[in-house]
């Protein structure tokens, strides 16, 4: 017997049994289902089985969180129930069949950056690296940098800019090829159209942006711009979806034997001009019009309110799959205004999270079978992962997500009132500081402390309230 067998056969019982299930696969933690009827399903036995951590309805998906086992338990439910799996992709297209239409823009948005999330989080640990090395002055009594004193690390510092800058200031390479993946359409052809946003021979976009006379293209009739778009997040959304759905329809309509002439050339020469004369410089307005208003929110008089609002909700965001509209936020946010007061909000709703389960670990010490969820839960948590956390503990119990929410809530309103501003999106929870420019360091600490404080305090005072209404 396999090591999953009878929790899969559990599963398959309390999931609506072989004839609910549409479509499964899974992913890095979870199952990913597609039933018929969500209905059928009894979440209150599905999460009394001992493997399952918990579930959940997102994106038009029924699903079931176990952990970093998944793929062992996927192969047994694979083989207990007869079903034949499917690719991830094919269970978000028939999950999206359950979807309205912002829930589908949604899906559509998280799917474009899931794939970049490993390359800017590796960015942002880059940027923060140098940061450190580059930026403060800890040598000397406090005048000097490590690069000032060192020629390795002013090397090192040098160096690290490559990878940096492939990174961020090239990212919409990055996004025209995921939607060109997305979207099943020729991916080198995503890839050349994000390249002619960010080509050397374009002027860079913070150049044109601080005043900069650009070359032209001048076609004799009429003269362009030949602005790149380095960093820019939403003209390589539009040109990127212009270039796929283009594609889609050329093909329909092109004779097979010459649509390997006909359909590169007709797709991809159109989408480059259109996105230079007109999804270019609108992008780059609605981009800019997006920074100003979530900057000028957290800076204003209300900024506190915009901070608490946020960092009570982002926990809840996760659940319903919103959070995903951050990352496109923070990246424009970047690229405007040389940082993101968001993204810190964010780590620190992730350690929020950690220290509530930190404190349930208190509060259950004596059960030894909880700690084998628990433990690992709040590590995972605290390095920025946080549905283990979530699902399979703080929802699971309720109270302790609460204090989370409200722990979040006063560490961005602090977070947000001291100015912590970060260079880049990195990793969420404690890693997360590598990200802050260095000026602002003691102030997120600050922060930081609150967030691990506060829902450790939170989550034991509510647990003492509840046993003894219970009592009572």
């Amino acid at each position: 017997m396999s090591k999953f067998s009878k929790d899969a056969q559990q599963l398959l019982e309390h999931i609506g049994g072989k004839e609910n299930i549409s479509a499964v696969s899974h992913c890095a933690t979870r199952l990913r289902f597609v039933l018929n009827d969500n209905k059928k399903a009894d979440v209150e036995k599905i999460k009394s089985i001992k493997s399952v951590k918990g579930t959940f309805v997102q994106a038009g998906q029924f699903q079931v969180i176990i952990g970093n086992e998944v793929s062992v338990f996927y192969n047994d439910f694979v083989k207990i129930s007869g079903v034949d799996g499917v690719s991830k992709d094919a269970t978000k297209k028939a999950g999206r069949q359950n979807m309205n239409l912002l829930q589908r823009l949604i899906s559509h948005l998280g799917e474009i950056f899931a794939p970049l999330i490993p390359a800017i989080v590796a960015g942002g640990l880059i940027l923060g690296f140098r940061n450190v090395i580059g930026d403060i002055k800890f040598l000397e009594e406090g005048t000097k940098t490590l690069t000032e004193v060192s020629q390795f690390w002013a090397g090192v510092h040098h160096f690290l800019w490559l990878i940096g800058e492939a990174i961020f200031f090239f990212l919409p390479v990055g996004i025209t090829w995921s939607i060109s993946k997305k979207m099943g359409t020729t991916q080198i052809l995503g890839i050349i159209l994000g390249i002619t946003l960010v080509s050397p021979q374009l002027m860079n976009a913070y150049e044109a942006a601080s005043g900069g006379q650009a070359p032209v293209w001048n076609f004799g009739f009429t003269q362009i711009e030949m602005i790149g778009y380095q960093a820019q997040v939403i003209p390589a959304i539009l040109a990127g979806f212009v270039l796929a759905h283009l594609e889609i329809q050329i093909r329909k309509i092109s004779p097979s034997y010459i649509s390997m002439i006909i359909v590169p050339f007709f797709s991809l020469v159109p989408t480059v001009l259109l996105a230079h004369v007109v999804l270019g410089p609108i992008g780059w307005k609605l981009g800019s019009a997006i920074s100003n208003v979530v900057y000028s929110g957290l800076t204003s008089a209300f900024g506190w309110l915009f901070a608490a609002v946020f960092g009570f909700a982002y926990a809840p965001l996760v659940i319903t799959g919103l959070h995903h509209m951050t990352n496109a936020i923070d990246l424009q946010l970047m690229s405007a205004l040389d940082g993101t007061n968001l993204w810190p909000m964010i780590a620190l709703s992730n350690i929020a999270q950690g220290s509530a389960v930190l404190a349930m670990i208190y509060i259950n010490r004596k059960n030894e079978e909880e700690k084998q969820v628990s433990i690992p839960a709040a590590i995972s948590c605290y390095l920025g992962v946080t549905e283990p956390a979530m699902f399979g503990i703080n929802l699971k119990y309720v109270y302790p997500f609460l204090a989370a929410m409200i722990g979040s809530a006063i560490a961005a309103v602090v977070s947000v009132g001291s100015g912590v501003m970060a260079g880049s999106i990195g990793v969420g929870g404690l890693p997360g500081i590598l990200s802050i420019k260095p000026e602002y360091w003691v102030k997120f600490l600050f922060a930081m402390l609150i967030a691990i404080i506060v829902p450790i305090v939170l989550t034991i005072i509510f647990s003492k309230r509840k046993k003894k209404g219970a009592v009572n």
